[in-house]
């Protein structure tokens, strides 16, 4: 586990996600969820030595953070769009029935989802107290319509969830490609120059990330359009997103997955923008 500041710490050996935790006395607030039932019993006897935990706050819906979530006996807090989006989910999950590109495709058959339903959701913002500190929860949508921000103002330090990412290209397919790029805009505004900034899928990150961010969702319009739907079927899929990754440098091993999270974002974005296509 990695100290980044007084009381704030992350933790990268899980799948999928690295997960944080913030500290004040004896009470812990956790950020994210390890997606696998191992890693979620191995992470709470981590904290044990911490504290106990009071909060879980889940940054977005997606699976890879919030399907442990169903084995905490903590509230869960989120966007309202993300508590409703997971409610309407069925109970049980099997990964290759919609594989998306991430950890949970590996995921054969789980059941107790709605356990993971946020018990406690907002619309803007909360302020949430946790022993003497106060944490600011922000409603950032872009990568997905319920993401978030975690702020830490008495340490400058922020979560941003999924906003940014380096060693892969995120899943893109439930997007708003205008807002993330105003989010990167905010992250690159004198606002946060002193804070230090935490992606969920890489851990701190830099000026040069949040650029190299923006200039790969610039790419998915034209990616996007290069797509054509003929006689149902949507053709260009397999280019474009082989396309995408270029500007990458993925492990061997992980290039079937990125590759299936890339198709899987257009095809999901073509799907949005083309309902009559469907």
């Amino acid at each position: 586990m990695r100290k980044i500041a007084t009381g704030v710490y992350l933790e990268r050996k899980f799948s999928g996600i690295q997960v944080g935790v913030i500290e004040d006395g004896q009470s812990l607030m956790l950020v994210d969820s390890p997606l696998r039932e191992d890693e979620v019993h191995e992470w709470l006897e981590d904290l044990a030595e911490l504290g106990a935990p009071k909060y879980l706050v889940l940054m977005d819906h997606h699976p890879d953070r919030i399907l442990g979530a169903r084995l905490f006996d903590i509230p869960g807090i989120a966007h309202d769009r993300t508590r409703k989006i997971v409610g309407a989910w069925p109970d049980t999950f099997k990964g290759n029935t919609r594989p998306i590109g991430g950890e949970c495709d590996h995921l054969k058959r789980i059941t107790g989802v709605s356990m993971a339903i946020p018990e406690l959701s907002f619309s803007g913002e909360v302020l949430i107290h946790i022993g003497e500190r106060i944490v600011r929860l922000l409603h950032k949508p872009g990568p997905m319509p319920g993401a978030i921000w975690l702020l830490l103002s008495d340490v400058k330090v922020m979560f941003i969830g999924d906003a940014v990412t380096k060693t892969e290209p995120p899943y893109f397919g439930e997007a708003d490609l205008e807002k993330w790029l105003d989010l990167l805009d905010e992250l690159r505004s004198s606002a946060f120059k002193d804070y230090r900034m935490i992606s969920a899928r890489d851990g701190l990150i830099d000026r040069k990330m949040i650029n190299d961010m923006a200039r790969f969702l610039r790419k998915i319009p034209t990616a996007m359009s290069k797509l054509q739907c003929k006689d149902g079927k949507l053709e260009g899929i397999e280019r474009n997103a082989s396309q995408l990754m270029r500007g990458y440098r993925i492990a061997s091993a992980r290039k079937d997955q990125v590759l299936q999270r890339l198709k899987a974002s257009l095809t999901e974005m073509h799907a949005r923008m083309n309902p009559r296509e469907g």
